[in-house]
């Protein structure tokens, strides 16, 4: 829309805008996805391992492209459009980066388009930018080497994909999701969940003095007899001396504008919002034309924007009710790198966000929104100025020290403060103090002298936080300055894989409301235990974006690339061998029929009988207070019966008020939930028990 507008295509169609000589249309997405194994042979709709690897097929046929059906209908406008007889030429404006060059050129190719095409390359969707790009369109054969690469990225995903799923869940007998990405993200939550278990605590013991206004602690001794004999000293002296004060005045610049990871990470850090749901409320703001384009990995604005930029955070500011910001060409440069934006600039608020309604926003994508505007004015804010004092006493022969901390300029800080919810009080009375005045040589009281206990810390559970963080930079040192996607996935990919990772029941969340922790699951722990080393980890995708870099450089050819991701897939189902007593390692599921509520497997388990949906809360247990009640016990022919045809005749009930028995049919239906509830339904020559309603 924003590119029609430029183009003064305004005459709205079904599917597309029309004026000024422009046909102006859009994807959705990836609207041609490559096809399913099944779509070179009928055969593999069905997993064997017999099949296995599934690699001649395109190249006896050349790969296979099919168009999702929720957007065949916009494809085929699009092949309409390319397709008319008025139509000279096409211009590719989307992405500006490699999965835009391959979104565009497969729907030109799936079109079975010919005519000539210009490529419009920008980083900015400001007008100024748009009308100098189409000013200096590129001949499209200038980023065919990018496409290359794309495509490269794109084959390799189904090949690995493909054939390790199907190669693990044959050898184990059940799904197991396999990928480049969604691998080695479990393995290190696994990884991390090994390191705690492995860890164990060491007591330490600390002797803090008690001063006018302030404490000072001692270093740390693992034997508590020691900080007893210092303690015992210091009582006897009674006094500290000051032997050193040293004063630093530092400097904390405001933070870089959001890209969609550093927004998710701090999203889950203050109100616990998932990866997915940050990503939601993003996507329904920018439709609301609330914000910028939200999936970028960009954290800085174009040169063309500076001068825009000051009317603009005026008028964010008036919304928010800021006052007294008023950034100068110093503040308005921090945002401003053309050279570190990519695809997309960083997210902003827009202009228009400025005479929104905020009315009828809903509560999280509210939040979000502030979030955003908060960041786009901090970021432009003066650095933050602080004096940091360390001071050093002496008590008998050991030193305490104590550090304080006094505000010289609040700077960006301050309206952050305004953008955040106050801080909890434990978070309070964490920040540092500020010291009483002193000069070296001073001898201060002793009030209070005491020994404080302390554990060593076991490594923190992953948060979707400190996971991202960990997506973002893994594999990154392995990787040159100049490849286009650093560590495992992308800002638009990462919170689908931790979904994905939940759904399929290899991580679970844990936690309460605001904070929850990722820990794998049985299942997630057997996978990477019998997973070899070459998918789980993060090298792979490094040594990939290195070699993809290449082809857009042409200095590596596709083919040699892809000959390597067939060959060591080729290698890994050739010699690898299933674990031996895996069976048990991997759980191996005994189900027992099929769920009512969504039609997934209903397996046992210790506890009873569930669905292995981990999004349904459907579930038989064995220690079933309903039977319990009308004194039986839940058996494994019960279950299954109820499973398979929704009801189970059954005599000798016993009412518990009369204490009478009675026979009956016990029904079994589903919550909205899943969850299973049971009602009695009587034959009419039998009479239910007194006090008993079916």
């Amino acid at each position: 829309q924003t590119i029609a507008k430029v183009l003064g295509a305004n005459n709205r169609k079904d599917g597309y805008l029309e004026c000024n000589g422009y046909l102006v249309s859009w994807c959705i997405g990836h609207l041609v996805e490559l096809a399913m194994p099944e779509a070179y042979n009928e055969a593999f709709a069905k997993w064997k391992y017999g099949d296995l690897p599934i690699l001649s097929q395109y190249m006896d046929t050349g790969w296979q492209y099919q168009i999702s059906e929720a957007t065949k209908k916009q494809f085929e406008v699009l092949r309409g459009l390319m397709h008319r007889r008025e139509v000279s030429s096409i211009c590719l404006a989307t992405d500006s980066g490699r999965e835009g060059e391959l979104i565009g050129r497969l729907v030109y190719h799936q079109a079975g388009c010919t005519k000539p095409m210009k490529r419009l390359w920008i980083s900015s969707m400001e007008d100024q930018a748009i009308e100098e790009g189409f000013r200096n369109l590129r001949p499209s054969s200038e980023y065919d080497s990018l496409y290359e690469a794309a495509l490269c990225r794109e084959r390799a995903d189904w090949i690995v994909g493909i054939n390790a799923t199907r190669l693990f869940s044959c050898l184990y007998r059940q799904k197991l999701n396999v990928g480049r990405v969604m691998t080695p993200t479990l393995a290190m939550v696994v990884l991390r969940d090994a390191e705690i278990m492995a860890f164990k605590p060491e007591a330490f013991y600390t002797v803090q003095l008690h001063l006018p206004g302030f404490v000072a602690v001692s270093r740390k001794w693992k034997d508590k007899s020691e900080a007893e004999a210092v303690m015992n000293a210091c009582n006897t002296s009674g006094v500290a001396q000051v032997v050193k004060l040293e004063r630093k005045e530092k400097k904390e610049n405001a933070p870089a504008l959001y890209d969609l990871t550093s927004l998710q990470r701090d999203a889950n850090r203050v109100y616990g919002f998932t990866a997915q749901q940050t990503l939601d409320y993003a996507q329904a703001l920018y439709e609301k034309k609330l914000i910028t384009y939200p999936r970028t990995d960009s954290r800085y604005l174009t040169d063309d924007m500076a001068d825009a930029l000051p009317e603009w955070i005026q008028g964010i500011a008036e919304k928010f009710s800021v006052r007294d910001i008023h950034p100068g060409q110093k503040e308005i440069q921090q945002v401003i790198n053309s050279k570190k934006v990519t695809d997309h600039h960083a997210i902003i608020p827009t202009k228009s966000c400025k005479n929104a309604s905020f009315n009828e926003l809903p509560s999280g994508e509210l939040q979000i929104c502030k979030m955003i505007a908060g960041r786009f004015l901090t970021s432009v804010s003066q650095s933050h100025l602080y004096a940091e004092t360390t001071c050093e006493m002496k008590c008998g022969d050991e030193v305490f020290t104590a550090k304080g901390k006094g505000i010289l300029q609040a700077g960006w800080k301050e309206i952050e403060a305004i953008f955040r919810p106050p801080k909890k009080e434990s978070e309070q009375n964490k920040e540092p103090i500020v010291l009483p005045a002193m000069k070296e040589g001073d001898i201060l009281s002793i009030h209070k002298i005491e020994i404080k206990e302390g554990k060593t810390s076991a490594p923190k559970k992953y948060t979707e936080d400190s996971l991202l963080a960990a997506m973002e930079s893994a594999g990154a040192a392995e990787m040159s300055d100049e490849v286009e996607r650093k560590g495992l996935g992308t800002p638009a990919t990462r919170a689908g894989i931790i979904e994905k990772l939940v759904r399929t029941g290899l991580i679970t969340r844990q936690g309460d409301k605001r904070t929850k922790y990722l820990t794998a699951t049985d299942k997630g722990l057997s996978l990477i235990t019998v997973m070899p080393e070459q998918i789980q980890s993060p090298s792979m995708t490094a040594d990939w974006e290195m070699k993809l870099l290449r082809v857009e450089q042409n200095s590596f050819s596709a083919d040699e690339f892809m000959n390597e991701i067939t060959q060591m897939i080729t290698d890994l189902v050739s010699n690898y061998k299933a674990v031996e007593g895996a069976d048990v390692l991997m759980g191996q599921k005994n189900v027992l029929g099929i769920c009512p509520h969504c039609g997934a497997e209903v397996v046992e388990r210790q506890k009873g009988w569930l669905c292995s949906n981990s999004t349904c809360k459907f579930a038989l247990w064995k220690d079933n207070a309903y039977f319990n009640s009308l004194g039986k016990k839940l058996t494994v022919s019960m279950a299954e019966k109820l499973l398979r045809d929704g009801k189970l005749k059954m005599k000798d009930l016993k009412s518990k008020k009369s204490g009478k028995n009675f026979n009956a049919t016990v029904v079994l239906q589903t919550a909205e939930d899943g969850k299973a509830f049971f009602s009695l339904e009587f034959d009419q020559n039998s009479k239910s028990p007194k006090g008993k309603k079916g």
